[in-house]
């Protein structure tokens, strides 16, 4: 057949973006509420009204195609809109991490080159000192309270006002010409001169959304909690997932165990996503209530353990276990549940959730390879190697950035940096981040393995297990734990030995932890995963004090945190812990 006399044209052929979601959305499920904040309810047919407002408004701004729009804002009405909003101005979406400091946030205006900044209230102070250290700002617009008459009368230029000023009629929709153009910018690391922003493109972010709502299975007019921020990684793909099925978005300004349990039960949430540490929230003794009905869950990040899953089951959520990183675009593995392991035992069918799964729908092919030799492991479960990803989902690449993009790539695969084995049955399970692999006499100990370990003890509320260095071993496994709030004070008197002694009997001699430390909580990202790095340079310091006779209190150790957590190369490490879900 001769190809070229069946050419494509408009009425065969559309560039792929999840742009044509809420246009679909607003004709389809018109009068049904698109998103719920504290007392205010839109309906999809005002939604959509309100992003062709606001793309409009950026047009007659000055706005054109390619420029960066950033906004700065927890998850409210107004953070939802711009995902829509701005790329349907031609823009390019930078949401910015809300737990960020000044500096950090000036880092990613300065490297973007930011044209326009929207700032939610309550972070206009935060916004103001990361402008005032910019020789070239980008102009403000203050995202004001929607459930509020109050208003900031010292700025012109307020989200309400601008979106009732402005004329759909005059600046349409700029169409999608090129599917591969940039939808949104993502930043890894902000503080550097090369920070690392992740450029996504509009047929990347509408096959992921496809994929995830597809795999996750979610049906027509889910009820969506946004537990999860919206600045990662734009939701995972579910601000715009939530209009391509017809859900309602629930917004929360921060997911506190009791703020989420009364959403659930108010507007009947069916769906929500988070890390595992928001696990321990939901599980709080004194906010903790048995669902009524089931709230599916989608996790990524560190691995569940196991008895976490158990647990968080037991109450009436649903979860399904996801991996990916900001690099595909969100969730790139999914643990797709096998029928047949509904008849196994409960803590079988948790080890078995608790691995990260097969590959996105919309990927080409995953793998586990050698990284040098770049040959596959053999399925085993056991050979460890590098997880790696092609497809339409990853990134186009790192925003002015050749360098660390061309290493990113090798042999047409993305290089995750995650260690992980693949299972007979296809299954990939991640034993660790590359840096996270302890080195003891030549055997590789998977962090991961000696955490979930330390999970199954019934004090354990959270684990972290880092290298330490050691004289003769080259390194050793240290631990870092918080108890349960019931054993907070630890009245029970448990003890380092305690912990170790425990471990010896579920792990190989070599993996037991030769140091632990309690603290009342482990340092995170805003995201909930834990600052492994910060532990990791506490662990160092650890190591020359032993060396000097000095003793490590938790009060001396949670000092360290802090004095680390204030220095400026912390700051770096820990926007880029937020590249991984």
């Amino acid at each position: 057949m001769d190809a070229y006399s069946l050419p494509k044209n408009d009425a065969n052929f559309a560039e792929l973006t999840p742009l044509t979601f809420i246009h679909r959305a607003a004709l389809a499920y018109g009068n049904h509420t698109s998103v719920v904040y504290d007392n205010i309810k839109f309906t999809w047919k005002q939604t959509y009204e309100r992003c062709l407002r606001l793309a409009a408004w950026l047009q007659s701004f000055g706005i054109r195609k390619n420029d960066v729009v950033s906004i700065l804002a927890p998850n409210v009405p107004a953070l939802y809109e711009s995902h829509f909003g701005v790329p349907m101005a031609g823009a390019v979406l930078n949401t910015i991490n809300t737990r960020l400091d000044a500096a950090a946030i000036a880092g990613i205006l300065r490297h973007s080159g930011a044209k326009i900044i929207f700032v939610d209230h309550q972070l206009l102070s935060l916004a103001t000192d990361a402008l005032s250290t910019l020789t070239s700002r980008p102009e403000v617009v203050l995202i004001d309270d929607i459930s509020s008459t109050k208003r900031c009368a010292s700025f012109c230029l307020q989200y309400e006002q601008v979106l009732a000023s402005a004329n759909p009629v005059a600046y349409p929709p700029v169409p999608v010409t090129n599917e591969w153009d940039a939808i949104a910018l993502n930043y890894t690391s902000g503080t550097t001169s090369e920070p690392k922003g992740v450029v996504y493109s509009h047929r990347g972010a509408y096959l992921s959304t496809m994929t995830l709502l597809l795999q996750w299975g979610v049906g027509l007019q889910p009820v969506y909690l946004w537990s999860l921020p919206m600045f990662h990684c734009n939701g995972w793909t579910f601000t715009w997932g939530m209009a391509a099925r017809g859900g309602t978005n629930v917004c929360l300004r921060s997911p506190s165990a009791r703020d989420m349990y009364q959403a659930i039960s108010r507007h009947g949430v069916t769906h929500m996503c988070g890390a595992p540490v928001l696990f321990n929230v939901l599980l709080d003794p004194t906010e903790c209530r048995q669902l009524t009905r089931p709230v599916h869950m989608l996790t990524g990040g560190a691995p569940p353990p196991a008895a976490l899953l158990e647990s968080i089951e037991s109450v009436g959520f649903r979860i399904t276990h996801a991996y990916g990183l900001t690099e595909a675009t969100g969730p790139a593995l999914v643990c797709e549940w096998q029928q047949d392991w509904n008849r196994l035992p409960a803590a079988e069918k948790a080890r078995l959730k608790a691995r990260q799964g097969v590959g996105a729908l919309t990927l080409a092919d995953v793998d586990v390879k050698d990284k040098e030799t770049m040959i596959s492991v053999p399925r085993d479960g056991v050979t460890q190697g590098e997880i790696c990803l092609r497809g339409s989902s990853i990134m186009k690449g790192y925003f002015k950035n050749k360098k660390e993009t061309d290493a990113a790539f090798k042999n047409g695969w993305f290089l995750t940096g995650d260690v992980g084995v693949m299972h007979s049955d296809g299954y990939i399970e991640i034993k660790d981040r590359s840096k996270d692999v302890i080195i003891s006499g030549g055997e590789n100990i998977s962090s991961v393995e000696v955490e979930a370990a330390l999970y199954r003890h019934p004090m354990v509320l959270e684990a972290a297990v880092v290298a330490m260095p050691h004289p003769h071993w080259g390194e050793m496994p240290c631990a870092f734990i918080a108890l349960k709030k019931e054993y907070a004070s630890n009245e029970a008197g448990i003890e380092e030995g305690d912990i170790i002694s425990y471990c010896r009997d579920k792990l190989s001699h070599y993996m037991v932890p030769r140091k632990v430390v309690f603290l009342e909580e482990l340092p995170k990202t805003s995201t909930g995963k834990v600052q492994k790095f910060i532990l990791r340079n506490v662990a160092k310091g650890m190591q020359k004090n032993n060396s000097k006779g000095e003793a490590n209190s938790s009060r001396r150790v949670e000092r360290q945190i802090n004095d680390i957590n204030r220095q400026p190369e912390a700051r770096v490490e820990h926007v880029m812990a937020l590249s991984r879900l």
